[in-house]
């Protein structure tokens, strides 16, 4: 009898033992899989960082370089990046619209974590340039926790333009700061990295990708944005020859130029340029013929390409008056992929 009350004991400790134990260990493996069903890595959507139309007054510099070797490669398989870029780098034409102001936006939601602010803007000319800014390559900018493992960094802002403070939450779209030209900047822009998990990610591929250009693409920008690896940033017209600071500062924007300039220029500042392309300048004077031509062939790729075609004048031969026009072509493989046509008063 006694047997049979300690087996019968035994037997109710068993079975309240056993739920207890399979209940705990489903409990403890169910997050996980709630996690990663709910949050998929891609499920991460961006808008974009900077408050401008692609392809008309803003375009795109520079990509994330997705070799690890050595050399560089975008993830459209061009070369527009340089070694060891971590981010997408989206320009404006000169710094004349930096100084007028161009909203740095938050791309998602989220918690500000750091801010810096007070750093001088400044175009990286040299390598003293370079080692002026050493430590503080990204110069102003701003770090977004968005949550799920996803953090955003933008860089280059302009000095003093910071309007969030950390620990503060932001909206998507909420404006961040300026563009602006400080730490490591060549140009005037924002470059926005994006992290997973503490991973840099391509956001025109996604997370958990393999590295090169031929894989998988899960883009996370919540509208799809073409891939446009050649184009034009400006042009215009000079009474001398132009360089590339002078452009990228804003100079040679005028319409209208006076008959008696020393020359007259027509100038083209483009992005992308590759070795074997075919660039074809005209520029025109008003009775309808060509005034200087220029065809050539390109020995050398370049992600920042400035060429012009132009004439001196004289006081013989002064630029007639009335209305100058520049036409330019970029070829490729017998494709047209830039085609500028400006004009200009002379008066």
């Amino acid at each position: 009898m006694k047997k049979s009350l300690l087996a019968t004991a035994f037997l109710v400790f068993l079975l309240t033992l056993l739920p207890a134990c399979f209940g705990k260990e489903k409990t403890a493996s169910a997050p996980s899989t709630v996690e990663t069903a709910a949050n998929p890595p891609n499920s991460f959507k961006l808008g974009l960082p900077i408050n401008c139309t692609l392809g008309q007054d803003c375009f795109i510099m520079h990509y994330v370089d997705r070799d690890p070797s050595p050399t560089e490669v975008d993830f459209g398989c061009g070369r527009q990046t340089y070694d060891g870029h971590n981010g997408v780098d989206f320009a404006i034409p000169d710094e004349r619209i930096m100084a007028a102001g161009v909203a740095v936006k938050a791309a998602a939601a989220g918690k500000v974590l750091r801010v810096r602010d007070g750093v001088p803007d400044r175009r990286v000319a040299d390598q003293t340039d370079k080692g002026n800014v050493q430590g503080i390559e990204c110069g102003n900018g701003v770090v977004i926790d968005h949550g799920n493992g996803w953090q955003t960094q933008y860089c280059h802002l302009r000095n003093g333009s910071i309007v969030v403070k950390p620990d503060t939450s932001v909206e998507a779209g909420t404006v961040l700061g300026m563009v602006g030209e400080s730490g490591l900047a060549s140009f005037p822009h924002v470059h926005l990295t994006v992290r997973y998990q503490d991973k840099v990610v391509d956001p025109f591929v996604g997370a958990n990708a393999g590295p090169g250009c031929r894989v998988d693409r899960k883009p996370i920008w919540q509208q799809p944005i073409s891939y446009v690896p050649t184009g034009t940033i400006r042009a215009g017209f000079a009474t001398q020859p132009p360089d590339m600071a002078a452009i990228w500062s804003g100079r040679f924007s005028e319409t209208e130029l006076p008959q008696n300039s020393p020359a007259l220029i027509f100038w083209v500042q483009a992005y992308g340029v590759l070795k074997g392309d075919r660039q074809e300048f005209q520029l025109i004077a008003p009775d309808g013929k060509p005034f200087a031509v220029r065809k050539q062939e390109l020995q050398s790729p370049s992600r920042s390409w400035l060429s012009y075609v132009g004439k001196r004048a004289s006081g013989n031969q002064p630029l007639s008056p009335g209305v100058w026009r520049g036409e330019y072509r970029l070829i490729r493989d017998g494709k047209v992929l830039i085609d500028v046509k400006r004009e200009v008063q002379v008066r």
